[in-house]
């Protein structure tokens, strides 16, 4: 069964797929497909990070002693946020790489995620795409398809930001738009997803930037990382974090050639 079919199943109401979501920090999956997974009963998340940069400038500015103590408070928030849409511990896996690292891990990530693939059987799985919003998404963005390629497993995205001509762009895919399909929030989904954004206490001034009104999902178009996800600056390129486009895309072309070995 393609992403396209089981999207269309679960629009229709059908909560039984199981799926797996593969997100780069504690809260991404909560930003982009919240409200869905409030309405799933087999559904896994998987965060690459554990939402602490080294550097310890995130951890200072909210407060907190040291790194571990900030990525412990994150790992909470995450399971608080995702215990309101009833997934439990056992089903909130996290594999803690660091925060803005990703990419400089491709190889076992991706190893990882095949392993995670492996285990939880999904029938599909949903990640990022790839936008040029954040190294760590786009990092996952590129693992994940390579475990899917190992796998065979349907895969689909959820949307995250990017690059704007006023700014950040959130909640909307670049192009292509085929197999768009959009959840409005109303109701018991808005409440699910506006508890789970309120549980991720540390994050607030970061999420006050993502409006809670749909969720949008697509079929994963393919993806070449040795170009730009879009003309221009990258959004992650604003930031002092070490990284920028051309480092990212030689990343990927030498994580290619590693996983062909």
């Amino acid at each position: 069964m393609s992403a396209a079919d089981i999207l269309a199943r679960l629009f229709a109401g059908d909560t039984s797929p199981t799926i797996l979501l593969v997100a780069a920090h504690p809260d991404d999956e909560t930003i982009g497909a919240g409200a869905l997974l409030s309405t799933l009963r087999n559904a896994t998340v998987l965060h690459v990070t554990d939402g602490a940069p080294r550097d310890g400038r995130d951890a200072a500015m909210h407060g907190f002693p040291g790194i571990k103590d900030y990525a412990a408070v994150r790992r909470a928030e995450a399971l608080a946020a995702l215990a309101v849409a009833g997934i439990p511990p056992e089903r909130a896996l996290t594999l803690g790489f660091a925060d803005q690292e990703a990419a400089l891990h491709l190889v076992p990530l991706a190893h990882r995620i095949t392993e995670a693939i492996a285990r939880t059987r999904p029938d599909l799985v949903l990640t990022h795409a790839y936008e040029g919003g954040h190294p760590d998404h786009d990092a996952v963005a590129f693992a994940t398809r390579a475990a899917i390629h190992a796998r065979g497993v349907p895969l689909a995205e959820f949307t995250g930001y990017h690059a704007g001509p006023h700014g950040i762009e959130v909640g909307r895919f670049l192009p292509p738009a085929e197999g768009i399909v959009t959840l409005p929030l109303t109701g018991d989904g808005e409440a699910a997803k506006r508890r789970m954004l309120a549980a991720h206490a540390t994050q607030q001034r970061v999420l006050s930037a993502f409006p809670i009104t749909d969720e949008s999902f697509r079929p994963a178009p393919p993806a070449d990382f040795t170009q730009p996800p879009h003309p221009g600056a990258l959004f992650y390129e604003r930031f002092p974090w070490g990284m920028d486009g051309v480092r990212f895309r030689a990343l990927a072309v030498a994580a290619t050639a590693g996983l062909a070995r």
